[in-house]
């Protein structure tokens, strides 16, 4: 896997090994930041984060700082040893080995705000859902920033039980769903 854009572009990055993740293509990495467009100086959160595919590319593409979480060491392991062989000063990230269901109360208890937060987790398993309800709750998105979502397309997030995130963007790759929400002011 290949860092699309930005300061490390065409940089390989490694997947995880002994673990069994389902990594972005990259097609839809290249969309969903062109959509994106400018992310120079925002703070993101990559939940779910397997290699770091995500927050890597948004480091590469200007991202002030990214905090990469994921509750398998060799995923973190995998994270760090990625962004070590790219050579990203440590100031611009943070990796944590945690639980990424539990992680967004952490934040909301430390009043932590991030402007891009992506998750990815897991397919069939209600854990894009279950996810998204506790960032809602926890307040940890700025004003006007965005949560994006891979998901499966059978998998529905029902975002209609939110409060704090409302609905912008569908799109969809063969069977994986890319849904954007926005926080309201």
């Amino acid at each position: 896997m290949r860092i699309i854009g930005g300061e490390y572009k065409s940089r390989a990055i490694a997947m995880p090994r002994g673990v069994e993740i389902r990594p972005t293509q990259d097609k839809v990495r290249e969309a969903l930041f062109n959509m994106l467009g400018d992310i120079s100086g925002r703070r993101v959160l990559e939940l779910f984060a397997g290699s770091g595919a995500f927050g890597i590319e948004a480091i590469s593409r200007g991202a002030g700082s990214v905090t990469f979480v994921d509750n398998n060491f060799r995923c973190a392991q995998a994270v760090k040893s990625n962004l070590g062989s790219l050579g990203v000063p440590g100031s611009k990230h943070d990796v944590i080995k945690a639980d990424a269901l539990k992680f967004p109360q952490r934040l909301g208890k430390a009043r932590e705000k991030y402007d891009i937060i992506f998750l990815d987790p897991p397919y069939y398993r209600d854990m894009a859902k279950k996810c998204l309800i506790t960032i809602d709750s926890y307040d940890i998105v700025s004003p006007n920033g965005l949560v994006i979502v891979e998901h499966f397309k059978k998998d529905a997030l029902e975002v209609a039980e939110l409060e704090r995130l409302v609905f912008v963007d569908e799109r969809r790759y063969g069977d994986t769903i890319i849904t954007i929400l926005r926080r309201t002011s």
